[in-house]
Formats: structure tokens, C-alpha cells, sequence
């Protein structure tokens, strides 16, 4: 009888690959499963409406970790 092990739930990583400054972006993308330009714009949207883009930006790079290769 084989065992199955549970696959862990895949962690939020600034992305490598995919970015512009620090990854922040890339990485959302690819842990949501949608294009990263979405996110940018999601990004955008909010530093010119609501002034908070830029400071989730900032905590997100220092807070989330890099993807390893």
C-alpha cells in the first residue's frame, strides 16, 4: 500500500522571472493565476486613487520572501 502524501499549499514568493522592481507583482500574479500586467494596474490604480499602492508595495518587499530557483 502506498502512502500519499499532501502537497503543501504553494506560499506567496516575489517572483524572479517576472518583475519590474522587486517581484512583488509577478509573484501575486503567479499565486493568483492571473496575468501580472493585472496586478500592476491593480497597483497603479491604487497609488493614484486611494494613495495605498505605494505602501503595500513597499510592505510586500520586505515582508514577502524570494522564489528560490
Amino acid at each position: 500500500m502506498e502512502i500519499i502524501q499532501p502537497k503543501s499549499p504553494e506560499r506567496l514568493k516575489r517572483s524572479i522571472a517576472d518583475k519590474m522592481l522587486a517581484g512583488v507583482c509577478g509573484g501575486l500574479g503567479k499565486y493568483f493565476s492571473i496575468d501580472s500586467t493585472l496586478v500592476r494596474l491593480a497597483f497603479a490604480f491604487a497609488a493614484i486613487f486611494a494613495g495605498t499602492g505605494i505602501l503595500a508595495y513597499l510592505v510586500m518587499w520586505i515582508i514577502v520572501p524570494k522564489e528560490n530557483f
